[in-house]
């Protein structure tokens, strides 16, 4: 496989359109770090939400699905469908609470809920541990893929691929701070998604395929099932129910946080208003869980035809890399159609990593240097210390990536790192009583079982990724019982502190009782029940298309048609529903 002159012209031409774009912005990214990283608070819904989706549309995600499918059939799509309970939790529960609070990051968003030392150190803690940390293994994982993809596709070796798209991907962004990463994302997310439905069709279409019907008679129903089979006994049926009753409450992750969090509320925090903030994550969810992963399944699917495991690179393990079927598929595709391809998983990485540089350099500024290092310094100084912040994560990254094994590897890590946090991100909003060493004390305890189990435990990662669901419930259980412990024998939050932040969130439920009678000119503008209701719909809707869409696929038309249906009535009522939940008017007119 290699590129003709036609294929780089048409890559160098997309180069410049990106750059063009981050250097359009740059003169609006100087004004302030609020302008840099969230965008002034103006962004439509429909910007912020393509920008969500556009993040997670990122180069190693096509090679997740594809290792899930090969190895556990399209029902292994199931480790990250089920966080669609989370994403839909934020959409009606906790997005209008982040985009009333008017912080910069969900870092700051700790001494607004909390008072004193505690709260502060929390603050900053948290900053540096999922501004550098997390965000170095997640940028690190998006350019492992990258360098795979690259590889196959130019025959380079990985690290001139990672180093030099990431060298293009931080010029553009240090450039022209949120403004440039959202106005690059919609044109990159729009060409990702055409190129792979494009690489689905010929994959599919193939002679030694011979169709969807050919595909779904050629591909044992063990890998074509839409859910597993319960048959096979418990092995099967524990880690799904575990995926479905605990992963998705219990585990942070980026992109479906418990309660929100990370860059998806960066871009809540940059809308124009709390409806916009619903709006946006609604339309991320539906597209990032709906409509987005039947093309690399189908592509996954077909590669267990066209690509025999002796073709795979081994991992570090000595496993096969079954992730790397995606990117040797295509070969499938002609000139021209091929640098096409190549430009959409460089803006599949690109739209990645310019958001994890935003995102990082956000919490690194606002709540590290800015907080503790030089607090009060011109805003113009802010945004050139966040530019020279966002090459240093790229280094970092580029540097994590050759230390990582697979795309899945790294999505376990995250979960079990992660693991028992999430009750306590939700509570915040609804239980007076949670303090900063609730939080402080579940994620000290998370770390330390997580990384008992990962380097002591389970040293070797095949053993890791077997028992992963099993680490997982042995950490929730642990880290909830700490902090729900500590949350008991510490002394509650100063009240003073908690009127000032119930006044500015209103956030409702009977969680809020003391303060309710401490305020009684409050009107909490939550409609817990109507959320509630907006939250089962939404993830009925979501789910409706994404399994109406593979019975299709499948010849199933009838139950394709009923959930199809089902998801209609599920528009309708959310419809109406919007009428019911309360709105409050922040710095922009809802009228937008």
């Amino acid at each position: 496989m290699h590129l003709s002159v036609g294929d780089w012209a048409i890559v160098v031409g997309y180069l410049i359109i990106c750059l063009g774009i981050g250097f359009y912005f740059t003169r609006r990214a100087n004004k302030s770090i609020a302008e840099f990283f969230v965008s002034g608070r103006n962004l439509p819904w429909w910007l912020a939400g393509t920008s969500m989706v556009a993040t997670t549309f990122s180069t190693d995600t096509p090679l997740l699905v594809t290792e899930l499918t090969r190895t556990q059939g399209v029902s292994g799509n199931w480790t990250w469908w089920c966080m669609l309970f989370s994403g839909m939790l934020t959409v009606f529960f906790f997005a209008r609470l982040w985009r009333r609070s008017e912080v910069i990051t969900d870092a700051e968003f700790y001494e607004l809920r909390y008072p004193g030392k505690a709260a502060t150190f929390l603050r900053g803690f948290r900053a540096i541990y999922l501004g550098l940390f997390i965000n170095c293994l997640i940028m690190g994982t998006v350019s492992l893929a990258m360098g795979k993809i690259g590889h196959a596709i130019l025959g380079w070796e990985p690290w001139w691929i990672i180093v030099g798209a990431g060298v293009v991907t931080v010029v553009y962004t240090v450039t022209s701070g949120l403004w440039g990463v959202v106005m690059t994302d919609l044109p990159q997310f729009i060409i990702a998604i055409i190129c792979s439905i494009v690489l689905a069709c010929y994959a599919v279409s193939d002679p030694q395929v011979g169709g969807l019907s050919g595909l779904f008679d050629k591909v044992s129903t063990t890998n074509t099932g839409l859910f597993p089979d319960f048959a096979a006994g418990n092995t099967i049926l524990i880690p799904f129910l575990v995926m479905i009753g605990v992963q998705w409450w219990a585990s942070w992750y980026p992109g479906a946080e418990p309660g929100g969090g990370g860059y998806i509320v960066q871009r809540v925090f940059a809308c124009k208003n709390e409806r916009h903030s619903l709006y946006s994550t609604l339309w991320f969810n539906i597209a990032h869980y709906a409509l987005r992963p039947w093309p690399w399944i189908l592509v996954a699917l077909a590669s267990l035809i066209l690509v025999n495991p002796s073709e795979l690179p081994l991992k570090p393990d000595g496993t096969i890399d079954h992730g790397y079927a995606y990117p040797i598929l295509l070969r499938l595709l002609p000139h021209g159609l091929l640098g096409l391809m190549f430009c959409s998983f460089l803006a599949a990485y690109m739209s990645t990593m310019d958001t994890h540089m935003n995102w990082g350099a956000s919490y690194l500024i606002n709540d590290v240097y800015k907080r503790f290092i030089k607090k009060n310094a011109t805003e113009k100084h802010y945004v050139s210390v966040s530019r020279i912040l966002m090459v240093i994560l790229t280094i970092l990254a580029c540097i994590t990536s050759f230390k990582l094994g697979s795309q899945q590897y790294a999505f376990n890590l995250l979960i079990t790192i992660g693991a028992g946090t999430g009750l306590v991100y939700i509570l915040r909003w609804f239980w007076w009583k949670i303090s900063a060493w609730s939080e402080i004390s579940a994620m000290i305890a998370s770390l330390v079982i997580a990384n008992l189990m990962i380097f002591v435990i389970y040293p070797d990662n095949q053993n890791y990724e077997k028992n992963s669901q099993w680490i997982l419930i042995i950490n929730v259980l642990f880290t909830t019982v700490v902090w729900v412990t500590v949350t008991f024998l510490t002394s509650p939050t100063d009240v003073g502190s908690l009127e000032q932040f119930y006044r500015k969130a209103k956030p409702g439920g009977p969680g809020w009782k003391p303060l309710k009678k401490r305020c009684p000119d409050v009107i909490p503008a939550e409609t817990m029940r109507w959320n509630f209701v907006g939250w089962i719909l939404g993830c009925v809707l979501v789910y409706a298309i994404l399994l109406g869409t593979g019975y299709l696929l499948k010849g199933e038309t009838s139950l394709g048609m009923l959930c199809l249906a089902v998801s209609l009535g599920c528009i309708f009522l959310m419809i109406r529903l919007m009428k019911q939940i309360g709105w409050e008017t922040t710095s922009t007119s809802d009228s937008h």
